[in-house]
């Protein structure tokens, strides 16, 4: 009987051992700049998959893919990932669409997209359908509101470049809510593109030749990527100039927008609920709701730059 019961154990822990392993979730990553440029958005997603119980490399898979800010990459790297069949792929703005016109079945997860139904991308932010959902955050509007406070910053501003990258389809959609802030404000725009940081030293030089007074820059995920410096050759310049996020770290007048880190952070949580059971159609597209306003004084000490004391006021950081 002990021996029996002996075999019997044995049988069953090599039952065990043979027994396959629960396969770990395969997440595709469609990024549309760089590892580098986006370092901080890619930890920023590991954080929040670590959150909810995620590590990667123990019970999660990430398979990356970058563009390099190179657009027309997007639908072949998209295309590579749908091969790989991952259980999610996770992108942003321009990847999104390339994603979704790469496949109708692998649920997508917009961790950040300008403006969600404008785009196409869904029908409605409460009700997506398809297989795409995740954040939005208006970037057309948020684009507008960005020059209108730098207006508001600096009133004597005439005629300001707006720096655009045409290798993106929709930049126009911007690019008009824009020009009607622009024209209740009296102020005239002209068109500055930049396909890469390689020509960004000629943008700002074609703006100097066409006496620009100040610099916008419009929501672009190449932009994002590296708008610390875009920051420090405004500076750099003495031009007033408004941009997102890292902008006014770089030595840019001022920061308006929402922080893309936080909105990858949040990525994950539509993942889970996927992996989960949801259908992504029916998970409802988040707005952000969190903007904030940085200033930077010492840019703000340009001669000729008088920054109104209730603009300080209102800033939800100032950088001295």
């Amino acid at each position: 009987m002990l021996t029996t019961a002996v075999l019997l154990v044995g049988a069953a822990a090599l039952a065990v051992a043979q027994a396959p392993t629960a396969r770990a979730p395969r997440i595709g990553l469609l990024g549309v700049t760089s590892a580098a440029g986006y370092a901080r958005q890619f930890e920023a997603l590991r954080q929040g998959f670590r959150d909810l119980g995620y590590v990667e490399g123990q019970n999660l898979v990430i398979e990356a893919r970058w563009a390099d800010g190179r657009y027309d990459r997007l639908p072949a790297l998209a295309a590579e990932l749908v091969r790989l069949q991952p259980d999610v792929i996770v992108t942003s703005g321009p990847g999104t669409r390339a994603a979704m016109e790469a496949t109708a079945t692998i649920p997508i997860v917009m961790a950040v997209a300008g403006d969600a139904v404008a785009e196409g991308l869904v029908p409605s932010l409460a009700h997506p359908g398809g297989n795409i959902t995740g954040s939005t955050f208006f970037g057309p509007e948020v684009s507008a509101k960005r020059l209108e406070i730098l207006k508001s910053a600096a009133p004597r501003l005439a005629r300001i470049a707006v720096l655009v990258n045409p290798s993106r389809d929709d930049y126009g959609v911007t690019l008009n809510a824009v020009k009607k802030t622009a024209s209740a404000l009296s102020v005239e725009l002209f068109e500055v593109p930049a396909r890469s940081p390689q020509e960004f030293e000629g943008a700002f030089a074609v703006m100097a030749r066409q006496k620009a007074d100040g610099m916008l820059v419009i929501s672009d995920s190449m932009f994002v990527a590296n708008m610390r410096r875009l920051g420090e050759l405004a500076a750099a310049r003495g031009l007033p100039a408004a941009g997102s996020d890292e902008f006014a770290d770089g030595g840019g007048l001022l920061a308006y927008g929402v922080h893309f880190p936080e909105l990858w952070r949040r990525a994950p949580y539509f993942v889970d609920k996927i992996l989960k059971g949801a259908s992504p159609g029916a998970i409802p597209v988040e707005q952000a709701s969190k903007f904030s306003l940085v200033l930077n004084l010492k840019s703000a000490k340009t001669p000729g730059l008088p920054v109104r004391p209730s603009l300080v006021l209102r800033a939800d950081q100032v950088i001295e």
